[in-house]
């Protein structure tokens, strides 16, 4: 498995560059390739971090999931909703082991800021 996703990270890549590919598709396309390689990465499936996440925030629900380096360690990060909070709870679970890394809670006004940033 790891190799078809290389595979298909060299074509996505690949068909960026001849195309000079510089649309929000491109970035789109991009993000998908970095998720790739760092989930060939892992050895803690998304499920398996899924459920550790889910199970450090009672009735708790993914609003956001994604695999990335943070502070040197190879992450599945959960952006986590509760019925009783308009707040968001992280919960970043090592994809390598498998442990809980940090659970933050961060009001709805601050992730907003945080993703906006990342689209600049």
């Amino acid at each position: 498995m790891k190799k078809s996703i290389l595979y298909s990270l060299f074509a996505i890549i690949a068909a960026g560059l001849l195309t000079g590919c510089v649309s929000e598709k491109c970035e789109k396309q991009h993000k998908e390739a970095k998720q790739a390689r760092l989930m060939a990465q892992a050895k803690v499936s998304k499920d398996d971090a899924q459920k550790t996440a889910l199970a450090k925030v009672p009735n708790s629900t993914v609003r956001e999931a994604e695999i990335e380096k943070e502070h040197g360690k190879l992450v599945w990060s959960f952006d986590l909703t509760t019925p009783d909070t308009k707040d968001i709870t992280e919960v970043n679970v090592d994809a390598i082991t498998g442990d809980v890394v940090s659970v933050e809670k961060e009001s709805a006004e601050s992730e907003a800021k945080e993703s906006a940033g990342e689209k600049k």
